[in-house]
């Protein structure tokens, strides 16, 4: 039975069982920072099961993709190795929310597998918790368990979301693969054998635990169950190793084709067969190569497949071209796949290019560490060189070392990594604690997005050491914070508010509004008079930097949507900063974006600003946020109630903010990209300007395009025209330049020859050309050397302190001397060295004052050749 029959075959029989067939999540978990990837089949229904997030279901079946190659659930050092750990798996599973309990839920898996996929029954074992006798009786005296093949355990079969809140015991089918393998039933001292292999896990949702541990029932008990698809698939097809079932069988055959290495039981390809899964789908998911968070592990794992595949003997990009291999076993199931394919390949066959100089010069430097060795450590100092020296990760290296049955300096190495985020933090300026210094309590109450001018008091006023003060003086510095201020704080990518304090007895000057502990902190400057804690106070905006703050700020909104229409779904905010000048908007892309692109964006932006369509702000749940199809950066944990920002005609962007925003898109004005780059690996940058700053850079263009007209004198319109014409006269006299440069030295070199000196019955010149670069010295050369009859030459120039020496032997003396001797003879002499053929050499060198004695000593030296 394939794999692909038996994923059919579970959700079928599921969904006739008054399931929901769901659709596999994101790997990138939504609003849950805790986790680096979807690791199990029940992440996409945790607030399902914590009552936060009610669906019109009760019952659900779905087959989720997982990744395990980061954080807690690690399984990366593992792939290739064994026959069961993988980055990527598939678990099928089917839960029940408040609806069947235990009797359930065992009944429809011992079926599954016994009816459906006809296992035979001798050769299964389950497992239950040693408090589970509810459980233990269901499979005894209902489904007809002999007692003899049931096991009863402790901690490997209790399950809990966290340390507190919902979780119960599990009950676990163990498939028997015979006793030619070694290995005993779960709970025996020979468990760790390979013998019995869990294929299903059913957990009973029934408590709730609490910080002291207490246990309370839950109310509506639910169930959540998992069965993996690969282990399924080797019982199902008489195999032992996941690698050697039908799905993994064809990757490796196509892994051997690209990396011409026919042994398909090599570690090595089981690692590229493994990876290319994970990578593929998160790149899908829309996770690109960088150096941080889901970023760094995709990067980490890439690297790995492609260091297996330069084991192997690839010397060319690979990895990428095993996607459509994948398309053609897991595409049907995930049509995801298949329309992401040409991207995943651009991304792979990027990171592969990127990835190779790293490689070779790494392997070669871990090479000779390892030959240098004396015993079976390498230390944590020669580890951490190659990772932040070099770039070759840690992982890699550790790799290699297993392979060679050396030990990494872990300790060492994290000691030296240490150091350096140390050094780092050191380097760091940030500014004070204020709020945790003055053990504030409460908050600042927000009341600037309906209004710029309050009446407010002042509860404290800390200076820039971070002491409280009573009072600011004039010329004072300090912080000052407020019950309630209309002063928006730093954050969001949005810079904070300037303006003024305003109090009976002074002015406080506003430079930068911070956000912290809850409180918005008004940093800058007493400009006249005092200011007192306790005091009332009128905090006023400045209107004019606010209301260009706020066009940018939209803007990056439409921005955003618009480049996800342009270049695709993967696009995601990478970060931002928006301030009254311009925007920058940091986006999750693999290359860079085209003029014709950026034109396309930019258009699309404005189209959206000509309509002049009203912004909408709502407060709503996360749920009925993400009901409304909001986006958000989901590595945030936002509270259960948030801020949306729908903005654009026809909802164009709707998007979770808590920054201030126009009422209208035509309010923001004419929106320009100033510039597009790269900020990291998968990460590019554009810089716009909106309104008054647009407008600002369109007249400075206009201004610099009429200079460029007057010093060619034409109109604006015809300068393209113009340069076109001034381009090609500059190509005519710059050839003309080199024919009539030519035509001298050929008359230079005619006064050249004179100088040559007869020795042993050949010519020799060696001479010093003044006011001549290298391409010219070469050209002279060809020049005189054909004009020289048989002989040699050595020409040199000097120039900025460095000098330029080329020689040159004739055919006929090639067998005595050689030219890249000659020239290292008199490189020698003047602090250099060369090389190049018998007839022809060039060298360099940096002490010129030794050059005229250097050509001095050359007749003499090739006397002595030629004896």
């Amino acid at each position: 039975m394939k794999s692909a029959d038996i994923r059919q075959a579970f959700l079928s029989y599921f969904e006739e069982r008054g399931h929901t067939i769901v659709p596999s999540a994101s790997l990138v978990p939504e609003n849950d920072p805790t986790l680096l990837f979807t690791n199990a089949g029940m992440v996409p229904f945790k607030d399902v099961f914590l009552g936060r997030d009610p669906r019109p279901y009760v019952r659900a079946t779905s087959a989720q993709r997982c990744v395990r190659a980061g954080g807690k659930h690690n399984d990366l050092d593992n792939v290739g190795y064994t026959a069961r750990h993988h980055t990527f798996f598939e678990m099928m599973g089917n839960f029940s929310f408040g609806d069947y309990f235990k009797a359930d839920a065992i009944r429809f898996a011992w079926n599954f597998i016994t009816e459906v996929l006809k296992l035979p029954k001798e050769r299964l074992w389950v497992t239950v918790h040693v408090s589970d006798d509810e459980a233990a009786r269901i499979w005894t005296d209902d489904i007809g368990v002999d007692p003899a093949r049931m096991s009863r355990l402790d901690e490997d079969n209790f399950w809990q979301m966290g340390d507190t809140g919902p979780c119960g015991p599990c009950s676990e089918i163990f498939y028997d693969h015979g006793p030619e393998v070694w290995g005993g039933p779960p709970g025996s001292p020979e468990e760790d054998g390979d013998r019995y292999i869990e294929v299903w896990n059913l957990v009973f949702m029934q408590f709730d635990r609490d910080a002291t541990g207490k246990l309370t029932p839950l109310p509506k008990p639910s169930i959540d169950t998992g069965m993996g698809l690969e282990r399924m698939a080797a019982v199902m097809q008489g195999v032992h190793s996941n690698y050697e079932i039908d799905l993994f069988q064809n990757l490796l055959a196509a892994a051997a084709e690209v990396t011409g290495h026919s042994d398909t039981e090599t570690p090595s390809l089981r690692v590229i067969a493994d990876h290319i899964r994970s990578c593929a789908f998160l790149i899908v998911d829309g996770v690109l190569p960088s150096n941080e968070g889901r970023g760094y592990v995709l990067r980490r794992i890439i690297r790995r497949a492609i260091r297996h595949g330069h084991k192997l003997g690839a010397s060319e990009p690979f990895f990428h071209k095993l996607v459509a291999a994948l398309d053609a076993e897991m595409g049907e199931a995930y049509p995801e796949l298949h329309q992401a394919r040409a991207q995943i390949e651009r991304v792979l066959l990027k990171e592969e290019q990127q990835f190779a100089r790293t490689l070779d010069h790494g392997m070669g430097l871990l090479e000779e560490a390892l030959a240098s060795l004396e015993g079976d450590v390498l230390p944590g100092e020669t580890v951490f060189k190659l990772y932040d020296t070099y770039g070759f990760p840690y992982d890699l290296t550790a790799d290699v070392c297993r392979e060679r049955g050396v030990t990494l300096d872990e300790a060492g190495f994290e000691r030296e990594l240490e150091a350096q985020r140390q050094r780092a933090r050191a380097a760091s300026q940030f500014g004070g604690d204020y709020a945790a210094a003055l053990e504030l309590e409460g908050s600042t109450e927000f009341t600037g997005y309906d209004r710029l001018e309050d009446s407010a008091t002042v509860t404290a006023i800390v200076d820039g050491q971070g002491n409280a003060l009573e009072s600011l003086e004039e010329g004072q510095k300090g912080v000052v914070v407020l019950d309630r201020t209309p002063f928006y704080g730093e954050s969001g990518g949005q810079v904070g508010d300037t303006g003024y304090l305003i109090a009976d007895g002074g002015r406080f000057q506003v430079t930068d509004t911070r956000k912290q502990a809850g409180h918005h902190l008004h940093e800058g400057v007493m400009v006249s008079g005092s200011l007192q804690v306790g005091e009332g106070i009128k905090p006023q905006v400045d209107a004019s930097l606010r209301q260009a703050t706020m066009r940018n700020h939209s803007a990056t909104h439409l921005l955003h949507e618009a480049l996800r229409r342009t270049l695709g779904d993967h696009v995601q905010q990478k970060g931002s900063l928006v301030s009254a000048e311009r925007l920058r908007f940091d986006f999750s892309h693999f290359e860079p974006v085209t003029a014709e692109q950026l034109t396309r964006i930019e258009r699309i932006v404005n189209a959206q600003i000509l309509a002049n369509a009203p912004t909408r702000v709502e407060q709503m749940t996360l749920d009925e946020a993400k009901a409304k199809g909001a986006r958000a950066l989901f590595e945030a944990k936002y509270a259960d109630n948030v801020r949306v920002l729908t903005i654009g005609s026809d909802d164009f962007s709707i998007e979770l903010c808590g920054g201030t925003h126009v009422a209208r898109t035509g309010d923001i004005g004419p929106f320009h990209i100033v510039a597009e780059s790269g900020t990291a690996a998968g990460v590019r940058r554009i810089e716009a300007v909106t309104g008054e700053g647009a407008l600002a850079w369109f007249a400075t263009q206009e201004r610099e395009l009429n200079a460029v007209g007057e010093r060619l004198k034409v109109k604006p319109e015809q300068i393209v025209e113009r340069l076109d014409v001034v381009l090609e006269r500059q190509r005519t006299l710059e050839k003309e330049l080199e024919r009539l440069k030519a035509k001298l030295a050929s008359a230079a070199g005619n006064e050249l020859l004179d100088q040559a000196q007869e020795v042993a019955g050949v010519r020799v010149l060696a001479t010093q050309i003044e006011g001549v670069g290298g391409k010219d010295l070469r050209n002279l050369h060809d020049q005189l050397k054909q004009k020289l009859g048989s002989g040699a030459l050595v020409l040199a120039a000097a120039r900025d302190g460095k000098v330029s020496l080329i020689a040159g032997v004739t055919d006929d003396l090639t067998a005595r001397i050689k030219a890249g001797e000659l020239v290292n003879h008199v490189a020698a002499q003047v602090g250099g060295k060369g090389g190049g053929r018998p007839d022809m050499a060039q060298a360099g060198g940096s002490d010129p004052s030794q050059l005229p004695a250097a050509l001095a000593s050359v007749p003499a030296w090739v006397a002595e050749r030629l004896g």
